[in-house]
C-alpha cells in the first residue's frame, strides 16, 4: 500500500471501495481499509469518482484530505497492531479507556502522528518515535 506517488496511494482506496460495493474478497489490508472507509461515509463520495485522484484539498481553506485522514487511521492501526513505537498499544489502550469512543481516540492519537511527520519533513529528518511517544502520553 505505500507508495510515494499520490495517484497510486488514492486509487487503492478506491479500488478497495469498488471491492466494497461488489461485495469481493478482500486481503488484510484491504478489510482494515474497509473499516476505516465504512467509519467515514462523508469520504464516500470522493472514494466512487475517479476525478478525486488529481484534487487537491488545502487545509489553508478548511479542506481536510480524506485521503491523508484514511491512511493515517490505517498507519495508526498498523502500529497497534505491530506495538511499533514500543508502547504505543498500552497508549491507546488507556487513551480508549478514557474516550467516549475508539474512533474518538485513534482521531487525538493521529493529530500526534501527524504532528510527527509534519515536523519530520519539514526538518528533513526522520521521524521521531520519542517525539510522537510523548505526545501520545501527554494525551493521557
Amino acid at each position: 500500500m505505500y507508495s510515494q506517488d499520490r495517484q497510486q496511494m488514492r486509487q487503492v482506496f478506491l479500488e478497495v471501495r469498488k471491492k466494497q460495493q461488489a461485495k469481493e474478497p478482500l486481503s488484510p489490508l484491504e478489510a482494515l481499509m474497509e473499516k476505516v472507509i465504512d467509519q467515514h461515509p462523508e469520504y464516500h463520495s470522493f472514494l466512487d469518482h475517479e476525478e478525486s485522484l488529481q484534487q487537491e484539498f488545502s487545509s489553508q481553506n478548511g479542506q481536510e484530505n480524506p485521503f491523508l485522514h484514511m491512511a493515517l487511521h490505517i498507519s495508526l492501526q498498523e502500529q497497534i497492531q505491530m506495538d511499533r513505537p514500543p508502547g504505543i498499544r498500552k497508549t491507546y489502550q488507556m487513551l480508549a479507556a478514557r474516550s467516549p469512543n475508539l474512533h474518538q481516540a485513534e482521531h487525538r492519537m493521529m493529530e500526534c502522528l501527524a504532528q510527527m511527520l509534519w515536523q519530520a519533513q519539514s526538518s528533513g529528518s526522520p521521524p521521531s518515535e520519542e517525539t510522537y511517544l510523548d505526545c501520545l502520553r501527554r494525551l493521557l
